[in-house]
């Protein structure tokens, strides 16, 4: 059976999409811990990301990096935080989220409630960012 990811990637589910190319899809998280929260998934359906292939963690990580920059130019921070958890959804992800200081990573803290014309403002932002890096 499909992941929810699986079907966001397919377009089965709506996703406020930031950057794609042929193996990763990168979209706002929607529950996010800040303005930028994104997460980048393979295209290929994997449940633990050290199940991939070296190729693909490789590829993944530097598809991850760009929109990273990308994330950084439309939300100025100190950085971007990487985390990896991967139990809440069996498909290999990354969380990209912009932050100030260590404590903006911790996944307890209260989500952002964004407004379906806020997020599609992030992710115009990010797309915007990520366009200029590939032009």
């Amino acid at each position: 059976m499909a992941t929810i990811f699986s079907k966001i990637i397919a377009g089965e589910i709506p996703s406020y999409k930031v950057a794609e190319d042929d193996r990763f899809y990168a979209f706002l998280d929607i529950n996010p811990l800040a303005k930028g929260h994104t997460l980048v998934v393979p295209k290929r359906e994997v449940d633990y990301i050290f199940d991939l292939t070296d190729e693909e963690l490789a590829a993944m990580q530097v598809f991850a990096k760009r929109v990273a920059l990308a994330i950084r130019q439309a939300f100025p921070c100190k950085k971007v935080g990487q985390a990896v958890i991967g139990l809440e959804v069996p498909h290999a992800h990354i969380h990209l989220i912009p932050i100030q200081k260590e404590s903006d990573m911790i996944f307890s803290n209260p989500k952002l409630k964004l407004t379906d014309e806020e997020f599609r403002s992030v992710a115009a932002a990010i797309q915007s960012a990520w366009a200029a890096q590939h032009a």
